[in-house]
């Protein structure tokens, strides 16, 4: 390899990012010499697995590349730039590693850095550790329920049977993999490693030899021979394949080996040798993109300039077909989209995977896309627990053409601007999920804390709702209100149930989730620490620069706005602090060492606070945190002369439980109450109840009645308002979060 090495000469410059000059160090310049056929993306390739190789690649990056040609046009060489990069030292232990992404504004701590203490999320990551992965292992091992694993035994030839399960119940696994390696980086019980080791050792003997791994189509070629493909335009392969990226990312993260990384990398290698030859509609066969964000984790974890190459073909060609659908948002070409529309998990997956390509490439057009979405959902479709996917079933487009061949069938989909049913909601638990890997990814690449309002809000609730408090049991839809009147029986069950035969795509899903919060907590920059979510823990981590950071938080967040950090280790320079001051709160107050700082703190937004810090400063962040009643915009129909109470990141709902006895749809709300927190255990959960006086009208019963007379005569009663997360852990209960209101 050296022998190609023309040249090797350190220098000054400067280099173009973003809009703004910035001052770069000892830039290396290498010239190669082009080989007769080779291509710039051959020659980009050999230098970066030359720096791999030679331990170079995690402190440079390929910065720019130019090809050298004479005055006639002959390519006879390649320069390549290579830089420092930002973060020299920046962390590469991350959930998702953005330490090395040119247009990452924000970059990932390492998984093992936060440690929760105490409090909401220390005990939600107790439960998480000794009840929720322990008993989705069990169930995704055992195959009397899901199959899961027995599938991957029987396409390996170490069993005999069929498939059995969903499609997509290798991706469940996965899930369920990906949360044992989460809870192993910040434990490293070796159990938990022994367990992945074991599984790891079947998953790699059930995958074929070019890298293709699915077990459903695998078990029918032991049986028939035949070795197609992506044929079902339904397909969940690219799915599964994308959730074994992200899990083999992870596992190797966490412990150091490549035994999964090394399923993953032959299983993407297939991907880009199959999307390399295959046509635009059968490429189109596959279904709920996690594969997107998976393909560029595999580029960050592995430096593969191909992977790049594959991801940015998966965005060029989405929509390139004459008969591609709102539901799998291939209509319309990525780029010519301006709204939100189709199956929620499948948008919010791709908006998520478009992100994560525009902090490795920068390309305006995607992020001027991703804006339009983002929009759209959080200004015309979003519930205001966070929750995405208004319908069980619709149309779109929807009302606007006169042309019956126009409209096609959409299901757990976003509906029309400002369509939210609250009975019939959808908001699947994987879509809700899907909006705090979109959200997480925006805030990265922008460090606007807009996306971290976001996040907090459906991490607190519409995520949080798809679990039961104890761990065991999960919702796959999540409603805004239930009643046992209706005359009609969803599909989903609105009671939890601890497996959910159909598509337990949800359970797995939350279960990593809540075991991966931590990493949603602080962000690094070339600045300094950022606070994207608050909770009991301490962190210990490094700066961009190398230099090492301890602290500690001490709060009941988010049932108190009080919030104190400890800096127990800290480098003699200064850096920043970036505390997110959350939209719902207002008149913040940032105290050091006891003494109130004249920073500007707007909602909203994050407060910079920049000094030399010292071992032994405490920083005291307090943001008032009291019940807001929330209207919504009046052409959210159902919601109309209604009100939801919310308090904190925390929405609140009524639930028949605490109303024994009577109806809870007889409520109203007084637009003058005032809510009072008042403490109270859930299923061995500790949390805040809202207790206020509302007004309740007569039981009069609504059987065969459509219309009636408006009831005038009222009682006041005093109510208790329950976290909407919390709702149905007390047995079967109706529940509403939006109430009438009276002025």
């Amino acid at each position: 390899m050296m022998r190609n090495l023309v040249m090797i000469k350190k220098v000054k410059a400067r280099y173009f990012d973003a809009g703004k000059f910035q001052f770069l160090k000892n830039l290396v310049l290498i010239v190669i010499p082009s080989v007769a056929g080779k291509s710039s993306n051959f020659v980009i390739s050999f230098v970066q697995r030359f720096l791999y190789f030679a331990a170079l690649q995690s402190k440079r990056r390929v910065y720019s590349s130019f090809l050298l040609q004479s005055k006639y046009g002959a390519t006879f060489g390649l320069l390549i730039l290579l830089s420092p990069g930002l973060n020299v030292k920046a962390q590469d232990k991350a959930l998702v590693n953005t330490s090395n992404s040119p247009y990452a504004r924000l970059h990932s701590i390492n998984m093992s850095d936060v440690t929760w203490t105490k409090g909401f999320w220390a005990d939600r990551f107790k439960v998480a550790t000794e009840t929720m992965v322990p008993n989705m292992w069990a169930i995704y091992n055992d195959p009397k329920i899901s199959h899961a694993f027995k599938n991957f035994e029987i396409a390996a030839g170490l069993d005999t049977g069929s498939h059995s399960g969903p499609s997509f119940h290798d991706g469940d696994y996965y899930k369920t993999l990906e949360a044992v390696a989460v809870l192993y980086a910040s434990t490293k019980d070796p159990k938990l490693n022994a367990m992945m080791d074991k599984a790891i050792v079947v998953i790699g003997k059930s995958q074929r030899e070019d890298g293709y791994i699915y077990t459903k189509a695998m078990i029918d070629q032991r049986k028939t021979g035949a070795s197609n493909q992506f044929q079902d335009r339904l397909s969940f392969e690219s799915y599964n394949i994308g959730h074994l990226m992200t899990a083999g990312c992870i596992h190797y993260r966490a412990t150091g080996k490549t035994t999964l990384l090394n399923i993953a990398k032959k299983a993407t290698d297939y991907l880009y040798k199959f999307y390399k030859s295959a046509s635009p509609t059968l490429a189109r066969n596959a279904i709920c993109p996690s594969h997107y964000m998976g393909v560029v984790e595999m580029y960050r974890t592995t430096k593969e300039p191909r992977y790049l190459e594959l991801a940015n073909h998966l965005i060029a060609i989405k929509g390139k077909i004459e008969d591609g659908t709102d539901d799998n948002q291939d209509r319309i070409p990525f780029l010519q989209q301006t709204k939100a529309m189709g199956h929620a998990v499948r948008a919010n997956y791709l908006y998520a995977g478009v992100a994560d390509l525009y902090a490795e490439t920068g390309k305006e057009s995607l992020l001027k896309t991703l804006n339009l979405m983002w929009d759209d959902v959080n200004q015309h479709k979003m519930y205001i627990t966070g929750g995405c996917g208004s319908l069980y079933d619709g149309t779109s487009p929807d009302g606007t053409s006169y042309n019956p061949a126009d409209v096609q069938k959409i299901h757990q989909a976003f509906g029309r601007d400002y369509q939210l049913p609250n009975f019939t909601a959808h908001n699947e638990t994987c879509a809700n999920i899907g909006n705090v890997l979109w959200n997480w990814r925006m805030l990265q690449i922008t460090g606007d804390a807009k996306y971290a309002d976001v996040m907090e809000l459906a991490l607190h609730n519409s995520v949080l709702s798809g679990i039961s408090l104890d761990g065991k049991n999960f919702l796959y839809t999540n409603p805004l209100a239930q009643s046992d009147d209706l005359p009609f029986k969803q599909r989903w069950s609105k009671d939890r149930v601890p497996y959910i035969g159909l598509s337990n795509c949800c359970p797995p899903n939350v279960v990593r989730t809540i075991a991966e919060v931590s990493n949603y907590a602080y962000s690094a920059s070339d600045k300094g620490l950022w606070f994207n979510l608050y909770g009991e823990n301490n962190l210990t981590t490094k700066l961009s620069d190398g230099s090492g950071v301890s602290l500690s938080q001490e709060t009941n967040y988010p049932w108190d706005g009080k919030i104190k950090i400890s800096v127990n280790e800290t480098t003699n320079k200064a850096y920043s602090m970036f505390l997110r001051i959350p939209a719902w709160t207002h008149d913040a107050q940032i105290l050091i060492n006891g003494e109130a700082q004249h920073i500007k703190a707007t909602s909203g937004a994050y407060a910079e606070v920049n000094r030399a810090w010292k071992k032994g400063d405490v920083i005291e962040l307090n943001l008032p945190m009291e019940a807001t009643l929330i209207e919504a915009n009046p052409l959210v129909e159902e919601n109309r002369n209604q009100i939801a109470v919310k308090r904190g990141p925390v929405v609140y709902c009524l639930e028949s439980t605490d109303l024994p006895g009577q109806s809870i749809f007889n409520t109203f709300i007084p637009a003058s109450t005032k809510f009072e927190a008042k403490a109270i255990t859930i299923s061995g959960a500790e949390m805040m109840s809202l207790v206020g006086t509302a007004k309740m009208v007569a039981d009069n019963t609504w059987k065969n009645v459509l219309y009636r007379p408006v009831e005038r005569k009222n009682m006041e009663k005093e109510i208790r308002l329950v976290p909407y997360f919390a709702w149905g852990n007390r047995g079967h209960s109706e529940m509403s979060v939006w109430l009438p209101v009276s002025r």
